[in-house]
């Protein structure tokens, strides 16, 4: 049969031989790849199209667009996804959360965001030469090895230095104040300060 477009659909010529029901699956079999498939989530993509051609498009019932960028393995590049919901982190013994809610979502796949404040619940001031165990993120936000950023903290009282170093320890590193996937707060500052805001992003890859 010859072909036309350029998805090359097959469509009989005037010498082909009358087969209507095998030139009809023909067509649909060449059209099928080019269509929007539709799952009800990430996980029924996986399954139902995992090795489906390069090029497939599928979308969920959120909204979820994804294009298939592999021939031989279930890889796909987002090109949208809902901005998920915050989720809790888990807070060390003697933490508590501060007047800012605490929360944590991964985003576009391996980007992570917290955000809020942590205060001591005893009510004294955070204050170690080393670093303090804060609390943790959930298992499927530990990224592979560790992240460092700034994070802000009060300036009540005798403080006067209004940020320290937040860090989020990885698959990959070893720290003597934590395992992987807990949140760390480093500063020197004299005399500590009453609560540390945990807000940033960092990359799991």
């Amino acid at each position: 049969m010859a072909t036309v477009g350029l998805a090359a659909l097959p469509i009989p010529g005037g010498g082909d031989a009358p087969a209507g029901p095998g030139a009809l699956a023909a067509l649909a079999l060449a059209i099928d790849p080019h269509l929007m498939q539709h799952v009800a989530d990430k996980a029924e993509r996986d399954s139902l199209y995992g090795t489906a051609p390069l090029h497939t498009a599928v979308t969920a019932e959120d909204g979820s667009l994804w294009i298939k960028t592999s021939a031989t393995t279930s890889t796909w590049a987002a090109v949208y996804e809902p901005i998920p919901a915050w989720r809790p982190l888990t807070l060390r013994t003697g933490m508590v959360e501060g007047d800012v809610a605490l929360g944590v979502r991964r985003r576009q796949g391996t980007r992570v965001s917290l955000k809020g404040r942590v205060a001591k619940s005893d009510g004294t001031n955070l204050n170690d030469p080393f670093a303090l165990n804060l609390g943790a993120v959930p298992s499927d936000c530990v990224p592979s090895g560790l992240r460092t950023y700034a994070g802000s903290c009060s300036l009540g009282g005798a403080t006067t230095d209004a940020a320290g170093r937040i860090e989020i320890i990885g698959l990959n590193t070893s720290s003597a104040y934590g395992v992987a996937g807990d949140v760390l707060w480093w500063y020197q500052a004299t005399d500590g300060t009453p609560w540390v805001d945990i807000s940033g992003d960092y990359w799991m890859d």
